[in-house]
């Protein structure tokens, strides 16, 4: 009989080790696939962290409160561009105003100039008449020297004048040109800046509501990559499970190489392998089943990052276009229009400096109009008191000294008349001096602070367009590398390709062993009792307690046992329950 039973043990052995060495083979792919399967996954989070950074940083460069502040100086600028126009006529104005005024001022000193001719007459007269006499000589020349120095210091009065005057009618002129100037272009170009910051301002929100569109895409698809990496787990529960099948195997051969199995005789052992090979039938059926469940979820996971991962794309290549072509077209607008403002703040640059040199120079006429004014005033003393003298001397003289007296008494008169035009010159000054500071006035900004507005403010807007454009670089690059990513995921993790169909194979092997029929090994019971309780206690799971159950039932040694072993062991056996 011993003799009999060889065969039949040689092919259940050969059959269990055949199955197990498929297995192995299965079980090392199982490890491997899904290993790498986790691995890739894991970059792909990596990827998208560094992705949904980049779009953090490019969100942050959009809400920049510095190129907020920037877009409104470049707005307050352009406030100050409008206002030219009125500043230039009223600089026009004020130069109208200066104009009537030099002129007023020019009349009173044609009026002395007028007055000196008449002194310069009568002191030559003075001089002819008192010729007989000797000691009218010398003072008709000294009164006649007076008054020329007098004619000098008018002269240079009026001088002064005519080069205050030629000053203004210049400014005026080239005013006039500006002011025209302002009229056809400053609306124009303010405007055009003002379209630009709109735009550039549009742009960028454009861009904020792009970056939010790509910040949920990548935070959906962040939450499937863990519920992905989660979903694996079923990966490690078929390996475990596979390792159960090849114990089970292996358990069993034990069992029929040692004592218990060998009292067997040989139709008990073809129970008990029939048995044993519908348990672990059993298992890998149901192990297949939920691996092909489990893994067709992962796939279809995996497959919908695709279409994500298109719309990443998609977005971000509007991203880069908006920050490209448009953007720069934008930012090439922009310099266009403030290079067209340049050349208006250079006209106000050189307008100004015109104005502040006539204003300037026609309050230092002024100072020189007081000083002169002074000096005019005192030949006028000196040649009403020399005039005083000769009456007092010809009065001594009697008739001899009548004809001087006369004439003396004449630029005595005429030299008072030199005062009412010093008065009225003297009124007149403060409204010049008045005229001069509103052809220049202190509050006027000045180009230069114009100027260095529009430089500060573009800067500032292409500092901040570089920053934006660094960062989309970077978001190019996150996404490009999060599309590849995913692309090799997809690839890695088709399990059903090979690897299902290999765990299918060996289950289908093992059914196709046992037959349908399940043998009763019901009196073998407290024979197979320590190889039931060894078998079971390899389960982690539930499920798999409940197959082994469902096919061997518990006997009252197996029943105590595990409640034995529960008890001892610690709390981790407890915990994979709960979970499985």
């Amino acid at each position: 009989m011993a003799y009999a039973l060889a065969p039949s043990n040689a092919v259940a052995y050969t059959s269990g080790r055949d199955i197990s060495q498929t297995l192995e083979s299965a079980r090392s792919e199982v490890e491997e696939r899904f290993l790498e399967g986790g691995t890739v996954l894991l970059s792909v989070m990596d990827v998208l962290n560094r992705l949904l950074n980049s779009l953090e940083s490019v969100t942050t460069a959009l809400d920049n409160k510095e190129a907020s502040d920037t877009s409104a100086d470049l707005r307050a600028t352009v406030e100050s561009l409008m206002a030219l126009p009125v500043t230039e006529e009223n600089r026009q104005q004020a130069l109208v105003s200066l104009a009537h005024t030099g002129r007023e001022l020019r009349k009173h000193v044609a009026d002395m100039q007028e007055t000196m001719r008449y002194l310069r007459t009568f002191a030559v007269t003075v001089k002819i008449t008192g010729a007989g006499l000797a000691e009218f000589a010398g003072f008709a020349q000294e009164i006649l020297e007076r008054i020329y120095s007098g004619t000098d210091e008018v002269n240079r009065f009026a001088t002064h004048l005519d080069s205050l005057d030629k000053e203004v009618k210049l400014a005026a002129s080239f005013g006039a040109g500006v002011s025209k100037s302002y009229a056809d272009t400053v609306p124009a170009v303010a405007g055009a800046l003002r379209d630009d910051a709109a735009k550039i301002a549009g742009h960028r929100k454009d861009l904020g509501v792009i970056a939010r569109e790509v910040g949920a895409i990548a935070r959906a698809v962040q939450g499937k990559v863990a519920s992905t990496l989660s979903a694996l787990q079923i990966g490690d529960i078929t390996r475990q499970r596979i390792e159960h099948v090849q114990a089970t195997f292996s358990l069993l051969e034990d069992f029929f190489a040692g004592e218990d199995g060998a009292r067997l005789d040989a139709g008990a052992r073809q129970r008990l392998q029939n048995v044993i090979h519908h348990l672990t039938a059993a298992q890998m059926s149901d192990m297949c089943a939920n691996f092909q469940r489990e893994s067709e979820n992962v796939v279809k996971t995996i497959a919908s990052f695709d279409h994500d991962m298109r719309e990443i794309l998609k977005l971000r290549d509007q991203m880069s276009g908006q920050s490209g072509e448009a953007g720069g077209n934008f930012m090439r607008a922009l310099e266009s229009s403030v290079s067209a403002a340049h050349e208006i703040v250079k006209q106000v640059d050189t307008a100004s400096r015109q104005a502040d040199q006539v204003s300037q120079s026609t309050i230092g006429t002024a100072a020189k109009l007081s000083e002169a004014i002074g000096n005019i005033r005192a030949v006028k003393t000196d040649i009403h008191y020399m005039a005083l003298n000769t009456n007092l001397r010809c009065s001594r003289l009697g008739e001899e000294g009548r004809s001087i007296n006369v004439v003396t008494a004449e630029l005595r008169i005429f030299a008072g008349k030199l005062d009412d035009s010093a008065d009225a010159i003297v009124n007149g000054l403060p409204a010049l001096e008045a005229a001069a500071g509103r052809v220049a006035p202190a509050t006027d900004a000045g180009a230069g602070n114009l100027g260095e507005s529009l430089t500060s403010a573009v800067g500032n807007i292409r500092s901040a367009a570089n920053v934006m454009e660094n960062e989309l670089k970077v978001l190019a690059e996150n996404g490009r590398e999060v599309a590849t990513k995913i692309s090799l995921l997809i690839g890695k993790l088709d399990f059903q390709h090979n690897l299902g169909e290999v765990l299918a194979g060996c289950a289908d092997m093992l059914e196709g062993v046992v037959g349908t029929d399940v043998a009763d090994i019901s009196d073998l019971a407290e024979t197979i009792a320590p190889l039931d309780r060894k078998i079971f206690k390899h389960y982690t799971m539930v499920q798999e307690r409940s197959i082994h159950r469902g096919i061997i039932p518990a006997s009252e040694d197996s029943t105590s046992a595990p409640a034995e072993t529960a008890k001892a062991e610690n709390d981790e056996d407890l915990f994979a329950d709960a979970l499985f």
